[in-house]
């Protein structure tokens, strides 16, 4: 393993970084997601997740954070167990999902559920006999058949199946049909079957590969990351994922490096599409977020931004590079992964969107929950980074830092918007993108349905 400091030239004072780390600190009190070490833990523990080492289970995380949100907002999103999606077990389990939707096909589907109002535990709505039939047929309903439809209700145990149908299709889980549940219902069950043959393809194509001993795969329709070894499943982690307008790519890559308080070099899009329009109205933006702007390249001479007329900007002249800090868009670690679509892994200052059900917010690169928890996964093989820990040391240093793994580990970005769990349930997301080429999904989004997140700030984070 290589270990280098950046140049002194290229970098702001260690104390600019730690005073700019400190008021981050401060910050994160309130930002960050409450964790299960963060009453008892140290300081670290609660700034920055995952800085301590500790490397727990998909299994024990999820049931951490379950304990600790109120039940009206929790966010059971991440897959249970330990087997990953690029396994024989995965492909196996999707067979049978498609032989049982093509029996349900073949016996004519399920019914429509008519209107666009919600169906409520409190109304005595004449569609609820319709509901009970849908969710029997998908297999939510867990009683056996009755004689009379039309004695079904709520108080029956329909809204314990609702729920079982919102988590599996990615919904926000109230046990009412809303809106968006209502779609999702109404999606036909040839088309579920289209979508779980496509779905069956690419992870056919994911398993053909050389299965590697550890790797990082991201499931951008699912807004989550799984870090596997020995073909078990050993974290877990949300990501937040590109905006539909600014897709993240479906990628293999190896990561072969970690860049701690990285500078970012923003992108000519991104200053061309969302920066250089921002100036044009607010010009101090630039101080707000600590951005210099050069002149040609990203290490050129810096020029006073009070001198440009940004309605004129030769954006082919200008660079713009964000110093590291609290304030930067990568956050505090970056990793780095080349690749021809120049998407990477990093950290983030706004932790509180990782709340939301509906993650794809960036521009196309993924930030990742609990980061250092995966940072010091990416190590633990690498001298000096066996003993849990070693993140919070760098972090507490406040030195830009280069790590270089020895052995590169493989990443790949991939979309898979359904899939069946080793336990009988098949799973369906949102078709993000756009990619499924099935008709007949519902094409509305969840882009409001945030738990009452707030919405973020502008950013222009990758």
């Amino acid at each position: 393993m290589m270990v280098r400091n950046k140049g002194l030239r290229d970098r702001p004072s260690p104390a600019r970084i730690i005073c700019g780390s400190i008021c981050f600190v401060l910050g994160l009190s309130v930002m960050a997601v409450p964790s299960a070490t963060a009453q008892h833990g140290q300081w670290w523990e609660r700034s920055f997740p995952g800085a301590n080492g500790r490397r727990e289970g998909p299994r024990v995380a999820a049931h951490e954070e379950r304990r600790e949100r109120p039940q009206s907002q929790q966010l059971n999103d991440l897959r249970p167990g330990r087997t990953p999606w690029r396994s024989q077990e995965m492909i196996d389990a999707m067979e049978a999902a498609i032989g049982r939707y093509q029996n349900i096909v073949t016996k004519g589907g399920w019914p429509t559920i008519p209107g666009s109002q919600p169906i409520r535990p409190e109304d005595n709505d004449e569609r609820v006999a319709l509901l009970y039939r849908r969710l029997s047929i998908s297999g939510e309903w867990k009683r056996p058949p009755q004689q009379s439809l039309f004695g079904v209700n709520y108080s029956d145990g329909m809204e314990e199946a609702v729920r079982r149908f919102q988590e599996n299709n990615g919904l926000r889980v109230t046990g009412r049909v809303d809106r968006q549940t209502l779609q999702a219902l109404n999606v036909p069950a040839i088309a579920r079957l289209a979508q779980l043959r496509i779905n069956l393809q690419r992870l056919r194509e994911l398993t053909s590969q050389k299965v590697d001993d550890r790797y990082v795969l991201v499931n951008a329709a699912a807004f989550q990351l799984e870090a596997v070894e020995r073909g078990q499943v050993e974290l877990r982690h949300r990501v937040i994922v590109g905006k539909i307008e600014r897709q993240t790519p479906t990628v293999h890559a190896m990561i072969k490096a970690l860049n701690f308080f990285p500078y970012w070099r923003v992108p000519l899009s991104v200053a061309t599409k969302d920066l250089i329009p921002r100036l044009q109205t607010q010009p101090e933006y630039l101080e707000q977020e600590k951005i210099r702007v050069l002149n040609g390249s990203y290490n050129g001479p810096e020029i006073d931004p009070t001198s440009i007329d940004w309605r004129q900007a030769d954006t082919r002249r200008l660079r713009f590079r964000q110093d590291p800090g609290p304030q930067n868009a990568l956050g505090f670690v970056r990793i780095d992964m080349q690749n021809p679509e120049g998407v990477y892994m990093h950290d983030t200052p706004m932790r509180h969107l990782f709340n939301q059900r509906w993650r794809a917010f960036s521009a196309g690169c993924v930030r990742v929950q609990d980061v250092f928890t995966l940072v010091e996964w990416l190590a633990k093989y690498e001298p000096g980074w066996s003993q849990p820990g070693r993140t919070a040391e760098v972090l507490a240093a406040g030195q830009a830092l280069d790590v270089h793994l020895s052995k590169p580990v493989p990443v790949y970005f991939t979309y898979i918007t359904a899939w069946a769990e080793l336990d009988g349930r098949i799973i369906f997301r949102r078709d993000l993108y756009g990619r499924d080429g099935v008709r007949d999904l519902y094409a509305s989004d969840d882009r409001d349905d945030n738990d009452g997140t707030p919405p973020q700030r502008f950013t222009l984070a990758p």
